[in-house]
């Protein structure tokens, strides 16, 4: 069903087009030759309606016209999407903005956002025969790989940095996925999966060098179009590491638009770790090239130093007419406890990093305390639960004395 929409791939380098099937990234430019797949629009939009939508599942699978999968086969039976997006007003205030709505992608089946891209990576590895589907990961989409694969009966590889959170581990682990931990960062462990790819003929799910995964990344975007139509943020922010996540959610939002599902485009936001961050030095000192960084933050979701897709991402920051900000680990600390404290969404760090960097575009003027935003929390908390006790206040030991127990209520206006 949805293949037959599929058009041309398009290099996002040197805009040279090719076929959907058999090319991985631009010929011509190599591993800098990203690709971005184009659909027929006109052909789309006859058959993916508002009165259509009506009656589809409340997955990401409503949106198969403008996903690159056959649509005829068995599809994963594991819930993704729709994840709610809430009101938070008290963190609103918190931040600085009028109306904030927080989206947790942590209600995916494997606690986070990577669950989009996993799905289809796992329908794309089955298409072509694969057995073994592989991919580099700090941790997220290694589950997320994992837990997929595991739903269609394929076998995952999974190359994680040797500083991945033990929860991150455990749950590839449980799924039956085999970890290889790489001695060293994500950008280390991603060069080994590609050679492993390579030399074995196992499926790459790699998003950044992958245009299929990022597909179903967009979803996200498909979604708030339809989940709150013309009342849309005039902000959506995201946390960033390689920048397909971004770009993904923007393609989306921009499909729903030439749709005719939404009448207007937020401006994005993209956040990263003030030490993991070439692609806010990028948006700022424009080189049209990246400067890889030595990745060092407690934020391992984003903490790449090398990221593959900045082109999309930066694409979609000029195009939205949006903005890049860089934060520091004690804010993303902090913004951890604010969004659990204020909206009740326990966050990862990553998640937790655009709460952070939406108060600091506010602070800068960058976002006006009189507009509007919706942050897009990645992960859920669980995911790291070092970070989060780093973030959170310690229990007390119960004391004995009565009138000592009163004094620790009161501090904490208990009683």
């Amino acid at each position: 069903m949805a293949l037959e929409h599929l058009v041309r791939a398009t290099c996002v380098r040197c805009g040279s087009h090719y076929g959907t099937q058999g090319v991985s990234t631009c010929p011509g430019c190599g591993i800098e030759g990203i690709l971005d797949l184009e659909f027929d629009y006109a052909a789309v939009a006859r058959t993916l309606t508002r009165e259509s939508l009506r009656s589809r599942a409340a997955n990401q699978w409503r949106y198969l016209e403008l996903l690159p999968v056959d649509g005829t086969r068995e599809l994963p039976h594991l819930q993704v999407g729709m994840t709610p997006a809430y009101d938070a007003p008290r963190l609103a205030a918190a931040v600085g903005v009028r109306a904030l709505k927080v989206k947790d992608e942590g209600r995916n089946p494997t606690a986070s956002f990577k669950d989009r891209a996993s799905a289809v990576g796992v329908l794309k590895a089955r298409e072509q025969g694969s057995r073994v589907i592989a991919c580099a990961s700090a941790g997220n989409a290694a589950a997320s790989l994992a837990g997929f694969s595991a739903a269609l009966g394929l076998k995952s590889v999974i190359f994680v940095p040797e500083r991945t959170p033990e929860p991150k581990v455990t749950q590839v682990l449980v799924f039956g996925g085999t970890v290889l931990r790489v001695k060293g960062s994500y950008d280390e462990a991603y060069a080994v999966c590609q050679d492993a790819c390579a030399r074995f003929g196992w499926y790459n799910r790699n998003c950044a060098v992958n245009p299929y995964l990022i597909e179903g990344k967009k979803t996200v975007g498909l979604e708030l179009a339809e989940q709150l139509a013309e009342a849309l943020p005039d902000w959506v922010v995201f946390s960033v590491g390689d920048g397909c996540t971004l770009a993904g959610a923007w393609k989306g939002l921009w499909e729903m638009h030439r749709l005719g599902f939404i009448s207007r485009l937020p401006r994005m936001l993209g956040v990263q770790a003030r030490e993991a961050a070439p692609l806010v030095d990028e948006y700022l000192r424009p080189q049209g090239s990246i400067r890889p960084v030595e990745a060092r933050t407690l934020a391992d979701s984003i903490a790449v130093g090398q990221p593959r897709n900045w082109r999309k991402a930066l694409r979609a920051i000029r195009e939205s007419r949006g903005a890049m900000i860089a934060v520091d680990d004690a804010s993303i600390l902090e913004a951890m406890r604010r969004t659990a404290q204020l909206a009740a969404v326990f966050a990862e760090p990553a998640g937790a990093c655009a709460v952070a960097g939406l108060r600091r575009a506010v602070e800068q003027g960058i976002v006006g305390r009189d507009e509007s935003a919706l942050v897009v929390i990645t992960g859920n908390g669980l995911k790291d639960i070092r970070s989060a006790t780093q973030a959170s206040a310690q229990p007390i030991d119960l004391p004995e004395d009565t009138t000592a127990l009163e004094a620790v209520l009161r501090a904490r206006q208990l009683i």
